[in-house]
């Protein structure tokens, strides 16, 4: 099998290096993923420069790109062969509920999707790495089961990716895996203001509080009862309960 594996907080993430771990014991591993840490980069494409992938070993490239860059020139340029499965983690955070939108891990799965390939996004539901960064460790003996079962089914679900947030737990602690759908997080005070050197206003984005809420089969519910939660996403945005109800709305002008 065949396993392309990126991410987006760079080529030196110790995340990445665990997916990597845990995806050698299930296939034939390539790596390309970005020079430098791209969180929050969604789905973003470079345009306006080219882009100078280095190889760094044995099927093992880094990029001066997005995480969707780096999926794109792996699967079209940089293999030899289309991957099976993109893998793209092991995200140092989680990535439920509206984070989806912003994170260039998922993104970089759902690049893999947009371009036919089965894909899995994986994120670490930790708060402070260099706290975490043991239980992060024991990850591989929690992935190697779980990608193997994910990337052997008969019926992997079409136009689907699925995204997989894994409890701050060490391994032992994990009580199982929920198939779940997303969360809601509301932020607030997440916009810093402050002066620069010279006086004027700036903003800085990121920090704040947030709060979770959703059903009881929520990713971030499974997240706190200590399981791992597996939501399947896909590229599709159309709200089709609303299409089902137009009669009730929709009279073209």
């Amino acid at each position: 099998m065949r396993l392309l594996c990126s991410n987006d907080d760079g080529i030196h993430a110790h995340g990445l290096d665990v997916l990597v771990r845990a995806a050698t014991e299930i296939g034939e591993v390539t790596v390309v993923a970005p020079d430098r840490e791209q969180s929050a980069t969604s789905h973003s494409l470079t345009l306006h420069h080219p882009l100078r992938p280095v190889r760094r070993g044995e099927r093992r490239f880094q990029v001066d790109g997005t995480p969707t860059d780096c999926v794109m020139l792996a699967v079209e340029v940089l293999m030899p062969e289309r991957p099976d499965f993109v893998l793209s983690g092991i995200n140092h955070g989680q990535n439920m509920g509206e984070d989806v939108l912003y994170s260039g891990t998922v993104a970089a799965a759902m690049e893999g999707l947009a371009l036919g390939v089965p894909s899995i996004a994986v994120s670490f539901a930790g708060g402070d790495l260099r706290a975490d960064i043991a239980k992060l460790d024991e990850q591989v003996e929690v992935l190697v089961p779980l990608l193997r079962h994910l990337t052997s089914l008969d019926a992997f679900p079409a136009h689907t990716l699925l995204n997989v947030n894994l409890p701050p737990l060490r391994a032992d602690q994990v009580k199982g895996v929920r198939l779940t759908r997303l969360g809601r997080r509301v932020y607030s005070n997440s916009i810093s203001p402050m002066r620069d050197p010279y006086g004027r206003q700036i903003y800085w984005i990121g920090g704040g509080e947030f709060s979770w809420s959703g059903a009881e089969d929520s990713d971030f519910q499974a997240i706190h009862d200590g399981y791992i939660s597996v939501t399947p996403l896909h590229l599709d945005l159309t709200h089709r309960d609303m299409l089902d109800t137009a009669d009730r709305w929709w009279r073209a002008p």
